[in-house]
């Protein structure tokens, strides 16, 4: 680790007065050399999951963070991974650890970090393609995937938030393009990112209506949807009137496709979370645009009004 003295403020050069400051030049070891982590020997069910003491945490690049960990999330794309999805990407790379979203405090910073400081509380997320995941007790994220968490949030709740509230933000206003006063059909509210979306939705001033299991009406109503149908017990197809500017479908099947195209008015978006080879290179083809929508969306945390 080399240090260096820079100054405070643009002063002139006094090292013995208060107007110099022991800064960060490089840092290329961490604070930590070793920690626990889940790792993934083999794809497979989540059987094969293994909690190993003493794995390496890797020196840190001059825009990398080192986070505690205080909490992470388990997401779809960690589960299809580890069933064997991107296998011919990732199995050559085993073994990996999983794991994309995360909330904790900084334990060190690279030579190149200025957004943040040691002791501070941020969430993010990594990259899809990023073989050494969250599972762990100290992650290395970019500077550039975590931003400041909100006081307003728990560890709990702030590593819920990351890779559900990106997606429906994404889908929502970059590909959709919300505006106030138009109407939003989220198919599936009940989810991560379907809860999500009805969040960001209401928050742009948008008419929003759901579908969802009977155990989330009041939760969705609660959150700002002003119609919430249980699909268990109602014909929604029948149940939702008129059409709709954006058509969210988190199920992704060829009923819920079908139904959330009839629901649309001309011009409209229909968006669909269904799982398919390019989906995520698609949804999360840029770091900097990761960036971009975490802070975009975070003051609705800040003001209290975006719940995991």
């Amino acid at each position: 680790m080399r240090w260096l003295l820079r100054k405070r403020n643009g002063a002139p050069v006094n090292r013995f007065g208060n107007k110099w400051e022991l800064g960060l030049l490089e840092c290329s070891r961490t604070v930590v050399t070793s920690c626990r982590a889940v790792l993934l020997p083999r794809f497979g069910r989540p059987e094969v999951l293994e909690l190993r003491d003493n794995v390496k945490v890797p020196d840190l690049k001059s825009n990398e963070v080192l986070v505690r960990a205080r909490a992470v999330s388990v997401n779809p794309l960690d589960t299809r991974m580890r069933s064997g999805y991107g296998r011919s990407l990732f199995e050559p790379l085993l073994p990996l650890i999983l794991g994309r979203d995360i909330s904790g405090e900084v334990a060190a910073l690279g030579g190149s970090v200025r957004s943040f400081s040691v002791g501070q509380e941020v969430f993010g997320a990594l990259h899809p393609t990023a073989v050494r995941g969250t599972y762990t007790d100290y992650a290395v994220l970019a500077e550039d995937e975590l931003t400041s968490k909100p006081a307003s949030i728990s560890h709990v709740e702030a590593s819920a938030i990351p890779f559900a509230a990106l997606t429906a933000w994404r889908a929502l206003r970059s590909t959709a393009r919300i505006k106030k006063g138009q109407r939003v059909l989220v198919v599936g509210g009940g989810g991560a990112v379907g809860f999500s979306a009805i969040q960001l939705a209401v928050a742009a001033g948008c008419h929003v209506s759901t579908t969802c299991g009977g155990e989330s009406v009041d939760r969705l109503l609660a959150a700002g949807a002003e119609q919430a149908v249980d699909y268990t017990t109602e014909n929604y197809e029948v149940a939702i009137k008129g059409y709709f500017d954006a058509v969210l479908d988190t199920i992704g099947v060829p009923e819920t496709e079908r139904i959330g195209i009839n629901l649309l008015k001309r011009g409209g978006h229909y968006m669909t979370l269904q799982v398919q080879k390019r989906s995520y290179s698609i949804s999360f083809s840029s770091l900097s645009l990761l960036l971009i929508m975490v802070q975009s969306f975070c003051p609705v945390c800040y003001r209290g009004r975006l719940h995991p």
